[in-house]
């Protein structure tokens, strides 16, 4: 569990690797503090009331909303050694291990709103989010909720996770809208590429890595038969995903778009994320290419309808959120049309709660503080309005320095 929980933690520099990479180089220090910071509230929030939110004990069994106090408590037994499932880890595993999920959530939406949001703006929105609705959503099922007495399965939190931030992400963009320039009147579409394709592709490839954890580590034992199948499905899952989205976007495109495929193995590791304990490796691949195929078709629509997403997390996350917690109920053991129903109205209680909860919270914002940053300091780039620093250097600094020559 605690292997794992490194795992999940390589996550957020995946994220903020890929993110890096996805902006334009005059807001690369802008991600990389978000998602720094992120991280940190994420951990902290959790501490003092987002655990006992989400785990509030077996009083609440079958409830909405349960509570256990104000940060960690000092449980009884040698060491917080606590019998948790069948592989017994302890107190302080269960926390660590949560707290990484839950910033997660956040981290999502760093993506989808950047390049003009105000970075005290989205703290605050992030601080929120993590300490008080990912933990409510969360305890629905994890915590012994309603949705867990309803029979809902989310096995790492296809929809408690991903589906979670990317609901938010879609709140948080209406309200903070598109880019200067990205949209016209006469309806064409202005792509803005991100900076930097290798390091997109290096998140990618660690977000890939961590998931290991992330899938595994929800097997919650070291069980070998039950984490190993985990380990296929979400790599088989992952890789029918890229080819979903290569055959898909070039049959759109005529041209081989490296941001999709990228995208489209995230799309098959979130889909999969849900039941990947239950799926076998045909179930798995099936899942995967679909989630895949649908990122280049989610990205058209959500640019037609200009919602500005630099990072596509909305198509990532909450599409295939969506997508992966539906295919429970169509590829894995419990399948039926009323597992399917409640997977449905499950990710869509959750959905609902979260996108109300964020767009409140963002319009609060907006007409307090203000979300956007001006206009002028979008154009000049928010490394500079907002930290009065650059990622890279604009080349030698030292304008007396000569390379010499040898004759």
């Amino acid at each position: 569990m605690l292997v794992a929980t490194c795992l999940v933690f390589i996550m957020h520099l995946g994220f903020a690797t890929l993110e890096a990479g996805f902006v334009q180089k005059k807001n690369v220090v802008n991600i990389l503090y978000k998602n720094s910071m992120i991280l940190c509230i994420g951990l902290l929030t959790y501490c003092i009331v987002g655990f006992n939110l989400m785990y509030p004990g077996a009083d609440y069994a079958g409830k909405f909303f349960g509570f256990a106090g104000f940060g960690l408590a000092m449980p009884e037994g040698a060491a917080g050694a606590i019998d948790y499932a069948s592989g017994g880890y302890t107190y302080w595993t269960d926390f660590i291990f949560q707290a990484m999920f839950a910033a997660t959530a956040a981290t999502i939406v760093s993506g989808a709103v950047a390049e003009r949001i105000k970075l005290n703006a989205f703290l605050i929105f992030a601080t929120i989010l993590v300490a008080f609705s990912y933990p409510i959503t969360g305890m629905w099922k994890w915590g012994g909720g309603w949705l867990n007495a309803a029979g809902f399965y989310d096995f790492a939190g296809s929809t408690l996770v991903h589906a979670v931030g990317g609901f938010a992400a879609l709140a948080a963009v209406l309200v903070l809208g598109p880019r200067t320039g990205k949209y016209f009147s006469n309806g064409k579409i202005k792509p803005i590429p991100g900076h930097s394709m290798p390091l997109a592709a290096m998140g990618v490839f660690l977000l890939w890595f961590g998931w290991f954890g992330f899938n595994g580590g929800s097997v919650l034992s070291a069980d070998p038969v039950s984490v190993s199948l985990v380990f296929v499905t979400t790599s088989l899952a992952a890789a029918a995903g890229a080819m979903g989205a290569f055959f898909v976007s070039y049959i759109m495109f005529k041209t081989h778009d490296l941001s999709m495929v990228l995208n489209g193995i995230l799309g098959g590791l979130v889909g999969i994320t849900a039941g990947a304990d239950q799926m076998g490796p045909t179930s798995a691949i099936l899942i995967g290419l679909i989630a895949g195929s649908i990122i280049p078709l989610s990205v058209v629509f959500f640019d037609k309808i200009k919602i500005d997403d630099p990072v596509g997390a909305t198509s990532v996350h909450l599409v295939c959120g969506i997508w992966g917690t539906l295919a429970v109920g169509i590829f894995g053991q419990m399948a039926s049309l009323q597992q399917l129903w409640i997977q449905f109205y499950g990710v869509m209680a959750v959905g609902a709660f979260t996108f109300v909860f964020a767009y409140s919270l963002m319009y609060l914002l907006k007409i307090t503080i203000g979300v956007r940053v001006s206009e002028e300091e979008e154009i000049k780039g928010l490394d500079i309005g907002e930290h009065e620093m650059q990622a890279y250097s604009e080349g030698v600094e030292d304008s007396s320095f000569q390379l010499s020559t040898v004759d």
